[in-house]
Formats: C-alpha cells, sequence, structure tokens
C-alpha cells in the first residue's frame, strides 16, 4: 500500500527536530533551625536577566568535563561553609518553555535543570557573601515567588525530605557524632512539624529498635537534668534500611 507508506513518511518529516540541551544544576539546600523551630531554604537573588532581581534556588551550568555531582557541590562550596551535610539527587526538570531563553535562543535550545537537595544544620553553615549580594536563608513556609520552575523544585525537595526523615538515616548525617536525643527530636521537629509524635514515644521507639548507642557521656544544658549522648550505628541500623516508617 503505497499511499500507507507515503503518508507515514509525511509525518516523520514533519516531526521537530531534536532538541539541543544545556543542562544546569539547581540545588535546594535546606537547614534545620532547632533554637526557632524553622526550616530554612537557601536563595540567591539573580543578578541578570532572566528574572533578574528575582530570588532563586542556587544554580549553574554544567561545565566541561564536570559531573552534575561535582557541579552541585561547586554550586554549595561557593554559598555556605559547612562540616557536615547529605547532599542528593533529586529530579530532572526538562519540560518545555521552563526557561524563557528557549524561547529567544535563535538555536532553540532547551535548559535542563538536574536538581540536588541538601540537608545542613544552621547553626553550622556560614553563608559566603564574597563578590555578591542577595544570599538568604529564608522559611519555606514564606517563599516568595522563583525565578523559573523554582518553587515546584523546592516543593519537590521538600516531599523528598519529609519522606527521606521517615525511613532513613539522613538526620545522622548532619547531626555531630555525638548527639543527645532531644537534638535528633527537635531536628524531626522542625521538619515534619510538632504533631508528627510525641517525645516519649520517639524516645522509646528508637531505643528499642537499637541502633543508637548511649555513649556513657552526659551534657548539662540549662537547669535540667544532664542529657546523654548518643551515636548512630549504621551497622544495627542495616536491617531496617529502606524500611517504611522507621523513625515515625
Amino acid at each position: 500500500m503505497p499511499g500507507r507508506n507515503q503518508r507515514k513518511i509525511a509525518n516523520l518529516l514533519k516531526q521537530p527536530p531534536l532538541a539541543d540541551f544545556k543542562v544546569g544544576v539547581d540545588n535546594v539546600i535546606f537547614s534545620v533551625d532547632t533554637a526557632q523551630n524553622r526550616l530554612l531554604v537557601l536563595l540567591v537573588m539573580r543578578q541578570q536577566e532572566p528574572f533578574l532581581n528575582y530570588w532563586s534556588l542556587p544554580g549553574t551550568l554544567v561545565r566541561q568535563g564536570e559531573s552534575l555531582e561535582d557541579a552541585a557541590y561547586r554550586i554549595l562550596s561557593e554559598k555556605i561553609r559547612v562540616k557536615n551535610l547529605y547532599l542528593e539527587q533529586l529530579y530532572t526538570f526538562g519540560g518545555p518553555e521552563r526557561d524563557p531563553r528557549e524561547a529567544t535562543d535563535s538555536y532553540g535550545v532547551r535548559y535542563l535543570s538536574v536538581s540536588y537537595f541538601a540537608l545542613v544544620r544552621f547553626e553550622e553553615a556560614e553563608l559566603i557573601a564574597d563578590g555578591m549580594t542577595g544570599i538568604a536563608w529564608y522559611p519555606v513556609k514564606q517563599v516568595p515567588q522563583l525565578s523559573f520552575d523554582h518553587n515546584k523544585i523546592l516543593a519537590y525537595g521538600h516531599r523528598r525530605l519529609r519522606n527521606k526523615l521517615e525511613y532513613s538515616p539522613v538526620a545522622f548525617e548532619v547531626l555531630p557524632e555525638m548527639f543527645t536525643l532531644n537534638d535528633l527530636y527537635q531536628l524531626y521537629t522542625t521538619v515534619l512539624g510538632e504533631n508528627f509524635s510525641d517525645y516519649s514515644n520517639f524516645r522509646a521507639r528508637l531505643l528499642k529498635l537499637g541502633f543508637l548507642c548511649d555513649t556513657g557521656v552526659k551534657v548539662s544544658r540549662g537547669a535540667g537534668r544532664p542529657a546523654s549522648l548518643y551515636r548512630f550505628n549504621a551497622e544495627a541500623f542495616a536491617p531496617f534500611k529502606d524500611k517504611p516508617l522507621v523513625f515515625i
């Protein structure tokens, strides 16, 4: 049936050309301010078009010979100094028209964003403002309209963080090597909300599971009784890895 084959060929010829891509990395950098019970995200003010003077997630285009993860760490190192952090690839955002430069680029370049999310402790994270203005921690609940699709990326990262805390030991990546159970509980309540569990149940559940080791060291904070310092035992946690609802 030559007529049918000719129509197929004609339809194929009508297909748009293959897209030419530029790849960027955008980091959703969360910090946990347990003193004021706030979950914060790091934002930077854009200094150029598009979206001049809009807040955005810290991001960059990937350089020649640079891996995606290296680009993510480069952005982190340019914006904050911190000892303990957790970093994980989040998602790839690549829908058409997510970047207004696509419409104006004569070559029809598409801009992909491979996003990462990071978690750091607010008390340990020092902002680097060298050579730039407009860098700040924003409470996640008070984030303004961001550039590009960064509100969508932030929302996705927030959901991932909450889910990770329920079943993975991500919290121990940012806590000191030795910590009190109250330190751990405050981190969880800051991210998940105060109603996720009361302290007594949280404490009893984790101690029963057996992957927190009492160091025998106590620390005094304020007028209360000295609190025991614990360590996370990764080997003891292995049987619980990827099982849902370990921590709540």
